[in-house]
């Protein structure tokens, strides 16, 4: 019985995985060329006003990322794994430089999947293309 229940928990989040990223925005931003999983987290006050590693002014309330390897100006879609929210953001940053992250989201970001709490969540990353 508990099997039965973890099993209809995860499909019910694997279909509501994007249900929280606007149709018209999910089709903007293109294809999805590249999907990997990791670890996320989050960056915010400290940085506001600094300048990020593409010479931006970093605001904590924008939809911004950092990566390690994606160019600059790539959108990804992040989707938590702990409730299914997604947001899309722009890569304008490198890192993040701590524990073994793929991803470090702006506060806004972070925010708008519910992860402002925990600090860190298991994502999914989907590299975005043209459409």
């Amino acid at each position: 019985m508990i099997k039965l229940k973890l099993l209809l928990e995860a499909a019910l989040a694997v279909s509501c995985t994007f249900a929280l990223v606007p149709l018209a925005e999910a089709q903007d931003a293109g294809a999805v060329t590249e999907t990997f999983s990791g670890t996320a987290s989050w960056y915010g006050p400290q940085f506001q006003g600094r300048e990020t590693a593409n010479g931006e002014t970093f605001n904590m309330n924008d939809l911004t990322a950092a990566h390690p390897s994606l160019p600059f100006g790539t959108q990804v879609r992040v989707t938590n794994l702990a409730n299914g929210e997604a947001v899309i953001v722009r890569i304008n940053d490198r890192g993040p430089y701590a524990g073994n992250r793929e991803i470090d989201l702006s506060r806004e970001a972070a925010q708008q999947i519910g992860m402002i709490r925990s600090g860190l969540g298991q994502v999914t990353i989907e590299v975005l293309g043209s459409a």
